[in-house]
Protein backbone atom coordinates (compact mmCIF):
# COMPACT_ATOMS: atom_id res chain seq x y z
CA UNK A 1 0.00 0.00 0.00
CA UNK A 2 1.39 3.41 -1.11
CA UNK A 3 0.58 6.16 0.90
CA UNK A 4 0.68 9.96 -0.20
CA UNK A 5 0.05 12.42 2.69
CA UNK A 6 -1.19 15.72 2.01
CA UNK A 7 1.65 18.56 2.76
CA UNK A 8 0.57 21.00 6.63
CA UNK A 9 2.91 23.80 7.27
CA UNK A 10 3.86 24.10 10.96
CA UNK A 11 5.00 27.72 11.66
CA UNK A 12 8.13 27.48 9.99
CA UNK A 13 7.98 23.68 9.36
CA UNK A 14 6.65 21.70 6.27
CA UNK A 15 6.00 18.24 6.51
CA UNK A 16 4.02 15.57 4.25
CA UNK A 17 4.27 14.78 0.91
CA UNK A 18 7.59 14.02 -0.38
CA UNK A 19 9.31 16.20 1.97
CA UNK A 20 12.11 14.64 4.33
CA UNK A 21 10.53 12.58 7.26
CA UNK A 22 11.23 15.41 10.44
CA UNK A 23 12.60 14.54 13.52
CA UNK A 24 11.33 15.58 17.33
CA UNK A 25 11.46 15.56 20.71
CA UNK A 26 9.63 16.14 23.81
CA UNK A 27 10.80 18.07 26.82
CA UNK A 28 10.98 16.49 30.32
CA UNK A 29 10.99 20.11 32.20
CA UNK A 30 8.49 21.86 34.45
CA UNK A 31 6.57 23.96 31.91
CA UNK A 32 6.49 26.90 34.74
CA UNK A 33 10.21 26.86 34.94
CA UNK A 34 10.79 28.76 32.12
CA UNK A 35 14.87 29.10 32.15
CA UNK A 36 14.87 25.22 32.27
CA UNK A 37 12.41 24.50 29.51
CA UNK A 38 13.89 26.94 27.28
CA UNK A 39 17.30 25.68 27.88
CA UNK A 40 16.11 22.49 26.97
CA UNK A 41 14.07 22.88 24.05
CA UNK A 42 18.01 24.91 22.79
CA UNK A 43 19.50 21.38 23.25
CA UNK A 44 16.90 19.43 21.42
CA UNK A 45 17.32 22.36 18.66
CA UNK A 46 21.08 22.25 18.44
CA UNK A 47 20.80 18.22 18.22
CA UNK A 48 18.60 18.61 15.19
CA UNK A 49 15.10 18.46 16.26
CA UNK A 50 12.63 20.35 13.95
CA UNK A 51 9.55 20.19 16.48
CA UNK A 52 9.35 20.89 19.98
CA UNK A 53 6.93 19.55 22.45
CA UNK A 54 6.08 20.82 26.09
CA UNK A 55 3.52 19.22 28.50
CA UNK A 56 0.90 21.46 29.09
CA UNK A 57 -1.12 20.51 32.71
CA UNK A 58 -2.76 23.31 32.88
CA UNK A 59 -3.74 26.62 32.62
CA UNK A 60 -0.86 28.32 34.28
CA UNK A 61 1.42 26.04 31.99
CA UNK A 62 -0.44 27.07 28.85
CA UNK A 63 0.13 30.74 29.67
CA UNK A 64 3.79 30.15 30.42
CA UNK A 65 4.16 28.95 26.79
CA UNK A 66 4.08 32.72 26.00
CA UNK A 67 7.53 33.01 27.55
CA UNK A 68 9.21 30.27 26.32
CA UNK A 69 8.42 30.99 22.97
CA UNK A 70 9.08 34.94 23.35
CA UNK A 71 12.69 34.00 25.14
CA UNK A 72 13.29 31.07 21.81
CA UNK A 73 12.72 34.09 19.56
CA UNK A 74 14.66 36.30 21.06
CA UNK A 75 17.54 33.94 20.93
CA UNK A 76 16.81 33.20 17.42
CA UNK A 77 15.56 29.92 17.58
CA UNK A 78 12.08 29.71 15.53
CA UNK A 79 11.55 25.80 15.59
CA UNK A 80 7.61 25.18 16.41
CA UNK A 81 6.38 24.40 19.46
CA UNK A 82 3.75 22.15 20.16
CA UNK A 83 1.45 21.74 23.21
CA UNK A 84 0.75 18.68 24.78
CA UNK A 85 -2.32 18.07 26.18
CA UNK A 86 -4.68 15.93 28.07
CA UNK A 87 -8.31 15.79 29.67
CA UNK A 88 -8.76 19.80 29.66
CA UNK A 89 -9.65 21.54 26.15
CA UNK A 90 -9.75 25.08 27.80
CA UNK A 91 -6.11 24.01 28.39
CA UNK A 92 -5.90 22.94 24.54
CA UNK A 93 -7.95 25.90 23.39
CA UNK A 94 -5.71 28.87 25.32
CA UNK A 95 -2.48 27.01 23.97
CA UNK A 96 -3.54 27.24 20.51
CA UNK A 97 -3.68 30.96 20.71
CA UNK A 98 -0.06 30.86 21.57
CA UNK A 99 2.02 28.02 20.02
CA UNK A 100 2.16 26.76 16.05
CA UNK A 101 0.50 23.13 17.31
CA UNK A 102 -1.62 20.84 19.78
CA UNK A 103 -1.48 17.89 20.25
CA UNK A 104 -5.60 15.99 22.00
CA UNK A 105 -5.70 12.54 22.43
CA UNK A 106 -9.22 11.44 21.68
CA UNK A 107 -9.10 8.94 24.58
CA UNK A 108 -9.43 11.84 27.40
CA UNK A 109 -10.19 15.32 25.66
CA UNK A 110 -13.77 15.02 25.83
CA UNK A 111 -14.28 12.08 28.40
CA UNK A 112 -13.12 11.74 31.31
CA UNK A 113 -9.86 9.15 32.42
CA UNK A 114 -10.99 5.66 31.10
CA UNK A 115 -12.66 3.14 33.62
CA UNK A 116 -11.44 0.27 31.61
CA UNK A 117 -14.81 -1.10 32.32
CA UNK A 118 -17.11 -2.35 29.58
CA UNK A 119 -20.23 -1.19 29.38
CA UNK A 120 -22.38 -1.71 25.91
CA UNK A 121 -23.61 1.27 24.32
CA UNK A 122 -26.53 1.15 21.85
CA UNK A 123 -26.14 2.63 18.57
CA UNK A 124 -28.31 5.87 19.50
CA UNK A 125 -26.11 6.04 22.50
CA UNK A 126 -23.14 5.58 20.70
CA UNK A 127 -23.63 8.28 18.32
CA UNK A 128 -24.67 10.56 20.78
CA UNK A 129 -21.21 10.35 22.43
CA UNK A 130 -19.66 11.25 19.53
CA UNK A 131 -22.34 13.98 19.28
CA UNK A 132 -21.30 15.25 22.51
CA UNK A 133 -17.74 15.31 21.59
CA UNK A 134 -17.94 17.11 18.29
CA UNK A 135 -19.62 20.18 20.43
CA UNK A 136 -16.40 19.98 22.31
CA UNK A 137 -14.07 19.86 20.31
CA UNK A 138 -15.68 22.75 17.59
CA UNK A 139 -14.22 25.69 19.90
CA UNK A 140 -10.73 24.55 19.48
CA UNK A 141 -10.99 24.19 15.79
CA UNK A 142 -12.11 27.45 15.25
CA UNK A 143 -9.24 29.00 17.10
CA UNK A 144 -6.57 26.67 15.53
CA UNK A 145 -8.37 28.05 12.17
CA UNK A 146 -7.53 31.83 13.38
CA UNK A 147 -4.51 31.43 14.39
CA UNK A 148 -3.32 29.06 11.79
CA UNK A 149 -2.62 26.26 14.53
CA UNK A 150 -1.98 23.15 14.01
CA UNK A 151 -4.07 19.76 15.52
CA UNK A 152 -2.42 16.34 16.16
CA UNK A 153 -4.68 13.77 16.85
CA UNK A 154 -2.73 11.68 19.06
CA UNK A 155 -3.87 7.92 19.69
CA UNK A 156 -2.17 6.11 22.40
CA UNK A 157 -3.33 1.98 22.91
CA UNK A 158 -4.22 1.98 26.60
CA UNK A 159 -5.83 5.51 26.75
CA UNK A 160 -8.99 5.43 24.50
CA UNK A 161 -12.09 6.43 25.82
CA UNK A 162 -14.70 4.13 27.72
CA UNK A 163 -16.92 4.85 24.14
CA UNK A 164 -14.04 3.10 22.02
CA UNK A 165 -13.54 0.61 24.76
CA UNK A 166 -17.25 -0.38 24.84
CA UNK A 167 -17.14 -1.51 21.29
CA UNK A 168 -14.01 -2.10 20.13
CA UNK A 169 -11.89 -2.99 23.23
CA UNK A 170 -7.93 -1.71 24.08
CA UNK A 171 -7.28 -2.63 19.94
CA UNK A 172 -5.56 -1.65 16.91
CA UNK A 173 -8.72 -1.81 15.42
CA UNK A 174 -9.99 0.83 18.57
CA UNK A 175 -7.05 2.55 18.39
CA UNK A 176 -7.59 3.32 14.23
CA UNK A 177 -11.53 4.39 14.87
CA UNK A 178 -10.72 6.28 17.92
CA UNK A 179 -8.54 8.56 16.01
CA UNK A 180 -10.56 8.66 12.54
CA UNK A 181 -14.00 9.82 14.05
CA UNK A 182 -12.23 12.90 15.33
CA UNK A 183 -10.29 13.02 12.22
CA UNK A 184 -14.30 13.14 10.56
CA UNK A 185 -14.98 15.85 13.25
CA UNK A 186 -12.22 18.35 12.25
CA UNK A 187 -12.54 17.56 8.04
CA UNK A 188 -16.75 17.94 8.88
CA UNK A 189 -16.17 21.91 9.72
CA UNK A 190 -13.52 22.16 6.46
CA UNK A 191 -10.36 22.01 9.08
CA UNK A 192 -7.24 20.04 7.54
CA UNK A 193 -4.25 20.98 9.66
CA UNK A 194 -3.60 17.82 10.76
CA UNK A 195 -1.84 15.21 11.86
CA UNK A 196 -2.81 11.67 13.22
CA UNK A 197 -0.39 9.20 14.94
CA UNK A 198 -0.96 5.73 16.56
CA UNK A 199 1.65 5.00 19.20
CA UNK A 200 1.85 1.97 21.58
CA UNK A 201 4.85 0.46 23.40
CA UNK A 202 4.11 -2.85 21.62
CA UNK A 203 5.68 -2.86 18.22
CA UNK A 204 3.27 -5.21 16.60
CA UNK A 205 0.41 -3.09 18.14
CA UNK A 206 1.45 0.20 17.14
CA UNK A 207 2.44 -1.02 13.49
CA UNK A 208 -1.15 -2.39 13.40
CA UNK A 209 -2.83 0.06 14.46
CA UNK A 210 -1.13 2.40 11.81
CA UNK A 211 -2.07 0.53 8.72
CA UNK A 212 -5.27 0.04 10.20
CA UNK A 213 -5.71 3.81 10.12
CA UNK A 214 -3.64 4.22 6.79
CA UNK A 215 -6.60 1.93 5.05
CA UNK A 216 -9.33 3.65 6.92
CA UNK A 217 -8.29 6.71 5.63
CA UNK A 218 -8.03 6.19 2.08
CA UNK A 219 -10.97 4.64 2.06
CA UNK A 220 -12.48 8.17 3.64
CA UNK A 221 -10.17 9.75 0.61
CA UNK A 222 -8.29 11.54 3.46
CA UNK A 223 -4.47 11.87 3.28
CA UNK A 224 -3.63 13.66 6.39
CA UNK A 225 0.36 13.01 7.70
CA UNK A 226 1.28 10.42 10.27
CA UNK A 227 3.67 10.99 13.00
CA UNK A 228 5.16 7.68 14.28
CA UNK A 229 6.52 6.41 17.62
CA UNK A 230 7.18 3.87 20.36
CA UNK A 231 5.21 5.18 23.28
CA UNK A 232 7.62 3.50 26.11
CA UNK A 233 10.62 2.57 24.35
CA UNK A 234 12.75 2.71 27.85
CA UNK A 235 16.35 3.36 27.56
CA UNK A 236 19.75 1.92 26.02
CA UNK A 237 20.07 -0.64 23.58
CA UNK A 238 16.79 -1.58 24.11
CA UNK A 239 15.06 1.47 23.87
CA UNK A 240 16.71 1.96 20.44
CA UNK A 241 16.09 -1.20 19.04
CA UNK A 242 12.70 -1.49 20.20
CA UNK A 243 12.20 1.87 18.49
CA UNK A 244 14.01 1.63 15.52
CA UNK A 245 12.37 -1.69 14.72
CA UNK A 246 8.84 -0.04 15.02
CA UNK A 247 9.74 2.87 13.29
CA UNK A 248 11.50 1.46 10.70
CA UNK A 249 8.84 -1.18 9.73
CA UNK A 250 6.48 1.61 8.91
CA UNK A 251 9.16 4.29 7.43
CA UNK A 252 10.12 1.43 4.80
CA UNK A 253 6.10 0.66 4.00
CA UNK A 254 6.41 4.62 2.89
CA UNK A 255 4.33 5.43 5.91
CA UNK A 256 5.47 8.37 8.35
CA UNK A 257 5.87 12.07 8.03
CA UNK A 258 7.76 12.73 11.25
CA UNK A 259 9.27 10.65 14.18
CA UNK A 260 9.86 10.70 17.33
CA UNK A 261 11.94 8.09 19.38
CA UNK A 262 10.78 7.89 23.12
CA UNK A 263 13.75 7.26 25.88
CA UNK A 264 13.90 7.21 29.10
CA UNK A 265 16.98 9.47 28.45
CA UNK A 266 17.63 13.53 28.38
CA UNK A 267 15.13 14.32 25.34
CA UNK A 268 18.53 15.90 22.98
CA UNK A 269 20.02 12.18 23.33
CA UNK A 270 16.68 11.00 20.65
CA UNK A 271 17.11 13.21 18.08
CA UNK A 272 20.54 10.91 16.73
CA UNK A 273 18.82 7.91 17.07
CA UNK A 274 15.72 8.88 15.09
CA UNK A 275 18.37 10.56 12.47
CA UNK A 276 19.93 7.66 11.95
CA UNK A 277 16.18 5.44 11.49
CA UNK A 278 15.60 7.89 8.78
CA UNK A 279 18.69 7.72 7.59
CA UNK A 280 19.22 3.99 7.14
CA UNK A 281 16.09 3.83 5.66
CA UNK A 282 16.10 6.37 3.13
CA UNK A 283 18.97 8.50 3.29
CA UNK A 284 18.66 12.10 4.19
CA UNK A 285 14.78 12.45 3.18
CA UNK A 286 13.91 9.61 5.14
CA UNK A 287 11.41 8.09 2.26
CA UNK A 288 11.93 4.90 1.36
CA UNK A 289 13.01 5.00 -2.85
CA UNK A 290 11.03 1.66 -3.21
CA UNK A 291 8.46 0.43 -0.05
CA UNK A 292 7.93 -2.40 0.83
CA UNK A 293 4.40 -4.14 1.44
CA UNK A 294 3.40 -5.23 4.60
CA UNK A 295 2.01 -8.25 4.34
CA UNK A 296 -1.10 -10.03 6.80
CA UNK A 297 0.09 -10.57 10.40
CA UNK A 298 0.97 -14.59 10.41
CA UNK A 299 -0.55 -15.93 14.09
CA UNK A 300 1.47 -18.54 15.01
CA UNK A 301 0.96 -18.57 19.03
CA UNK A 302 3.42 -20.55 21.33
CA UNK A 303 4.94 -22.40 18.30
CA UNK A 304 6.69 -19.21 17.25
CA UNK A 305 10.16 -19.39 18.69
CA UNK A 306 12.47 -17.92 16.20
CA UNK A 307 16.43 -19.56 15.89
CA UNK A 308 19.17 -17.26 16.58
CA UNK A 309 22.34 -18.57 15.04
CA UNK A 310 25.72 -17.29 15.83
CA UNK A 311 28.74 -17.08 13.22
CA UNK A 312 32.25 -17.57 14.45
CA UNK A 313 33.93 -17.89 10.82
CA UNK A 314 31.89 -20.96 10.14
CA UNK A 315 29.44 -21.73 8.11
CA UNK A 316 26.44 -21.18 10.36
CA UNK A 317 24.20 -23.74 8.89
CA UNK A 318 26.13 -26.21 10.26
CA UNK A 319 26.17 -25.09 13.87
CA UNK A 320 22.58 -25.59 14.45
CA UNK A 321 20.63 -28.99 13.49
CA UNK A 322 17.18 -27.86 12.31
CA UNK A 323 18.72 -24.80 10.04
CA UNK A 324 19.80 -27.24 7.23
CA UNK A 325 16.25 -27.67 6.59
CA UNK A 326 15.12 -23.95 6.36
CA UNK A 327 16.26 -21.58 3.78
CA UNK A 328 18.60 -19.01 4.07
CA UNK A 329 18.31 -15.78 2.64
CA UNK A 330 21.64 -14.24 2.48
CA UNK A 331 22.31 -10.17 2.22
CA UNK A 332 24.02 -7.42 2.50
CA UNK A 333 22.49 -4.34 4.77
CA UNK A 334 22.32 -1.40 2.19
CA UNK A 335 21.51 -3.55 -0.85
CA UNK A 336 18.15 -4.25 -2.61
CA UNK A 337 15.49 -5.35 0.05
CA UNK A 338 14.73 -9.01 0.99
CA UNK A 339 11.64 -10.31 -0.86
CA UNK A 340 8.67 -8.36 0.68
CA UNK A 341 6.79 -11.76 1.60
CA UNK A 342 9.68 -14.62 2.81
CA UNK A 343 8.81 -18.40 2.20
CA UNK A 344 8.03 -20.81 5.14
CA UNK A 345 10.86 -21.79 7.50
CA UNK A 346 13.24 -19.51 6.21
CA UNK A 347 16.69 -18.16 8.40
CA UNK A 348 17.42 -14.05 7.32
CA UNK A 349 21.46 -14.01 7.02
CA UNK A 350 22.03 -10.11 7.11
CA UNK A 351 25.79 -8.82 6.65
CA UNK A 352 26.62 -5.51 8.08
CA UNK A 353 29.66 -3.04 8.27
CA UNK A 354 29.63 -1.48 11.08
CA UNK A 355 32.12 -0.65 13.67
CA UNK A 356 29.67 1.30 16.09
CA UNK A 357 27.36 -0.84 18.29
CA UNK A 358 24.43 2.16 18.40
CA UNK A 359 24.30 2.55 14.73
CA UNK A 360 24.56 -1.32 13.88
CA UNK A 361 21.34 -1.76 16.73
CA UNK A 362 19.72 0.58 14.68
CA UNK A 363 20.47 -0.58 11.16
CA UNK A 364 19.62 -4.12 12.51
CA UNK A 365 16.15 -3.40 14.15
CA UNK A 366 14.95 -1.21 11.32
CA UNK A 367 15.52 -3.40 8.30
CA UNK A 368 14.62 -6.75 10.34
CA UNK A 369 12.25 -5.84 12.66
CA UNK A 370 8.63 -6.58 10.40
CA UNK A 371 10.14 -9.47 9.74
CA UNK A 372 9.46 -11.11 13.10
CA UNK A 373 6.81 -8.33 13.86
CA UNK A 374 4.95 -9.97 11.61
CA UNK A 375 5.88 -13.45 12.52
CA UNK A 376 7.36 -14.40 9.19
CA UNK A 377 11.16 -15.52 10.08
CA UNK A 378 11.99 -17.98 11.48
CA UNK A 379 15.34 -17.47 12.76
CA UNK A 380 18.34 -14.90 12.66
CA UNK A 381 21.93 -15.05 11.63
CA UNK A 382 23.40 -11.15 11.89
CA UNK A 383 26.83 -11.20 10.49
CA UNK A 384 29.28 -8.05 10.56
CA UNK A 385 32.58 -7.26 8.43
CA UNK A 386 33.06 -4.31 11.30
CA UNK A 387 34.43 -4.16 15.00
CA UNK A 388 31.32 -5.41 16.73
CA UNK A 389 31.08 -9.47 16.86
CA UNK A 390 30.87 -12.32 18.98
CA UNK A 391 28.49 -12.11 22.11
CA UNK A 392 27.25 -8.94 20.93
CA UNK A 393 26.23 -9.83 17.67
CA UNK A 394 24.06 -12.57 19.55
CA UNK A 395 22.62 -10.01 22.50
CA UNK A 396 21.86 -8.19 19.43
CA UNK A 397 19.60 -10.92 17.87
CA UNK A 398 18.06 -11.64 20.95
CA UNK A 399 17.43 -7.75 22.07
CA UNK A 400 15.89 -8.03 18.03
CA UNK A 401 13.36 -10.63 18.76
CA UNK A 402 12.41 -9.16 21.94
CA UNK A 403 11.53 -5.78 21.17
CA UNK A 404 9.02 -7.68 18.53
CA UNK A 405 7.46 -9.82 21.23
CA UNK A 406 8.60 -12.82 18.78
CA UNK A 407 10.99 -14.46 21.94
CA UNK A 408 11.27 -13.10 25.32
CA UNK A 409 14.08 -14.39 26.90
CA UNK A 410 14.57 -12.03 29.98
CA UNK A 411 12.87 -9.54 31.56
CA UNK A 412 10.80 -6.52 29.89
CA UNK A 413 11.11 -3.05 31.13
CA UNK A 414 8.68 -0.16 29.35
CA UNK A 415 9.04 2.93 30.67
CA UNK A 416 7.85 6.00 29.78
CA UNK A 417 10.01 9.21 28.05
CA UNK A 418 9.38 11.56 31.16
CA UNK A 419 8.11 14.80 30.65
CA UNK A 420 6.67 17.65 32.83
CA UNK A 421 4.23 15.69 34.84
CA UNK A 422 7.03 13.46 36.05
CA UNK A 423 7.47 13.87 39.60
CA UNK A 424 10.27 12.17 40.60
CA UNK A 425 13.58 10.80 38.60
CA UNK A 426 12.29 8.52 36.16
CA UNK A 427 15.83 7.92 34.63
CA UNK A 428 17.51 6.66 38.28
CA UNK A 429 14.21 4.60 38.91
CA UNK A 430 14.39 2.53 35.29
CA UNK A 431 18.00 2.02 36.24
CA UNK A 432 17.06 1.20 39.74
CA UNK A 433 14.47 -1.36 38.34
CA UNK A 434 16.19 -2.77 36.49
CA UNK A 435 19.00 -3.38 38.73
CA UNK A 436 16.82 -4.90 41.58
CA UNK A 437 14.53 -7.28 38.56
CA UNK A 438 16.98 -8.17 36.21
CA UNK A 439 17.31 -11.73 38.03
CA UNK A 440 13.61 -12.68 36.53
CA UNK A 441 13.18 -14.28 33.37
CA UNK A 442 9.96 -13.72 30.81
CA UNK A 443 8.32 -10.72 32.95
CA UNK A 444 7.20 -7.08 31.64
CA UNK A 445 7.84 -4.83 34.04
CA UNK A 446 6.51 -1.11 33.51
CA UNK A 447 8.17 2.18 35.09
CA UNK A 448 6.13 5.37 34.14
CA UNK A 449 6.32 9.10 35.37
CA UNK A 450 2.81 9.70 35.93
CA UNK A 451 -0.91 8.36 36.27
CA UNK A 452 -2.23 10.31 33.87
CA UNK A 453 -1.50 7.94 30.67
CA UNK A 454 0.75 5.45 32.72
CA UNK A 455 -2.37 2.73 34.29
CA UNK A 456 -3.57 2.21 30.33
CA UNK A 457 -0.06 2.62 28.22
CA UNK A 458 1.36 -0.10 30.50
CA UNK A 459 -1.29 -2.47 29.46
CA UNK A 460 -0.30 -6.25 29.67
CA UNK A 461 2.43 -5.61 32.38
CA UNK A 462 3.02 -7.90 34.87
CA UNK A 463 4.24 -5.12 37.09
CA UNK A 464 4.06 -1.57 37.36
CA UNK A 465 6.03 1.30 39.42
CA UNK A 466 3.79 4.49 38.53
CA UNK A 467 4.34 8.18 40.02
CA UNK A 468 1.30 9.30 41.47
CA UNK A 469 2.56 12.50 43.05
CA UNK A 470 5.77 14.35 44.30
CA UNK A 471 8.37 11.71 45.28
CA UNK A 472 5.17 9.10 45.89
CA UNK A 473 4.97 5.69 43.54
CA UNK A 474 2.18 3.28 43.04
CA UNK A 475 2.65 -0.50 42.63
CA UNK A 476 0.30 -2.40 40.73
CA UNK A 477 -0.03 -5.78 39.73
CA UNK A 478 -1.03 -5.86 36.46
CA UNK A 479 -3.60 -3.45 36.39
CA UNK A 480 -4.64 -3.35 39.84
CA UNK A 481 -3.07 -0.85 42.60
CA UNK A 482 -1.57 -3.19 45.30
CA UNK A 483 0.65 -0.31 47.21
CA UNK A 484 -0.21 3.34 47.06
CA UNK A 485 1.78 6.58 47.45
CA UNK A 486 5.05 4.66 48.09
CA UNK A 487 7.12 6.92 49.17
CA UNK A 488 9.98 6.97 46.13
CA UNK A 489 12.94 5.59 48.12
CA UNK A 490 10.83 2.26 49.53
CA UNK A 491 8.91 1.66 46.31
CA UNK A 492 11.93 -0.84 44.20
CA UNK A 493 12.20 -2.63 47.38
CA UNK A 494 8.44 -2.67 47.61
CA UNK A 495 7.86 -3.49 43.90
CA UNK A 496 10.76 -6.50 44.43
CA UNK A 497 9.08 -7.84 47.35
CA UNK A 498 6.04 -8.14 45.25
CA UNK A 499 7.45 -9.94 42.81
CA UNK A 500 9.58 -12.48 45.01
CA UNK A 501 6.09 -12.97 47.13
CA UNK A 502 4.00 -13.55 43.81
CA UNK A 503 6.98 -16.08 42.62
CA UNK A 504 7.49 -18.28 45.93
CA UNK A 505 4.06 -18.76 45.41
CA UNK A 506 4.11 -20.31 41.95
Amino acid sequence: MTYHSRIVTIGSLSLGGELPVRVQSMTNTDTLDTKGSVEQCIRIIEAGGELVRLTTQGMREAENLRNIKKQLREAHFYTPLCADIHFNPDVAELAARIVEKVRINPGNYADKRASFIKTDLTEAEYKAEIERTRNRVLPLIDICREYGTVIRIGVNHGSLSDRIMSRYGNTPEGMAVSAVEFLEILRGEGFHDIVVSMKSSDTRVMVESNLLLIKMMTERDMNFPVHLGITEAGEGDDGRIISAAGIGTLLAAGIGDTIRVSLSEAPEMEIPVAKEIVRFIGGAAGRAENPVTIPDFRERGIHYKPEVITHDGRNFIDEVGNATTMDIVSFEAGMPPLPEELPDNVILNPVFSKDSLEELSIDAAALLGRYFITREADGLCIRNTGKINGERLKELSYTILQATEARITRTRYVSCPTCGRTKFNLQDAVREVKKATSQFKGLKIAIMGCIVNGPGEMAGSDYGYVGAGEGKVHIYRGSEVIYKNVPEEEAVNRLLELIKTDQASL
